[in-house]
């Protein structure tokens, strides 16, 4: 071997080695995976971005704080954690998979990776397509409940965590530590605003 062509492959192994990472970051950054800035107690990663996403589309940050703003999504994963027994934890796996592969099979990808329009359309399809909960009287549901689907429960969740939060409590709405008197019958115009308290 002479010296021109050590010389040569040498410097096609040291530009090969240099390119590497720099082609593989490139290809991983092509597809980088979506990932949750918090510890999720019992859903996965994929899982706890889903339901991060969910509740962003419902309840976006605008002039008021967002449902990520508040939490809500880490709420969530703690009552699934806490609250819900085994049957119901599977139950909620398998109506997220569901949910995204509905995602994959309209719009060919997951619920957490579609555009902003697309989960909109999403959400509406669902809203349109599933069961509402009965109207209720003193806690019981007027006529029979047709079974609620897993959208409407997380939904429903998502907005009681909401306007359950402090933030949203204290500085949306109105909020009086020590209420006084009771006016039953006032123009709305007067108080301006829905009570949390």
């Amino acid at each position: 071997m002479n010296r021109r062509n050590a010389l040569r492959r040498t410097a096609l192994l040291a530009g090969s080695a240099m390119a590497t990472p720099t082609l593989l970051s490139l290809l991983q950054s092509c597809k980088e995976q979506k990932r949750v800035d918090w510890v999720p107690q019992f859903l996965s990663q994929d899982q706890a971005v889903f339901v991060s996403s969910f509740v962003d589309t419902i309840l976006p940050k605008t002039e008021t704080p967002g449902a990520l703003d508040v939490k809500v999504d880490i709420f969530i994963d703690l009552m699934y954690a806490k609250a819900y027994d085994e049957g119901a934890q599977q139950y909620v796996v398998a109506e997220i998979e569901k949910f995204n592969t509905n995602c994959k099979n309209d719009f060919g990808d997951v619920f957490a990776n579609l555009t902003p329009e697309d989960k909109t359309a999403v959400l509406k399809k669902a809203e349109a397509e599933t069961a509402k909960f009965n109207p209720g009287v003193w806690g019981t549901a007027v006529g029979e409940q047709k079974p609620v689907a897993y959208y409407r429960q997380l939904k429903s969740m998502a907005l009681w965590a909401y306007f359950s939060s402090e933030e949203v409590g204290k500085n949306i709405l109105s909020y009086d530590p020590i209420p006084g008197e009771y006016l039953g019958c006032i123009p709305l115009s007067d108080v301006g605003n829905t009570w949390s308290l």
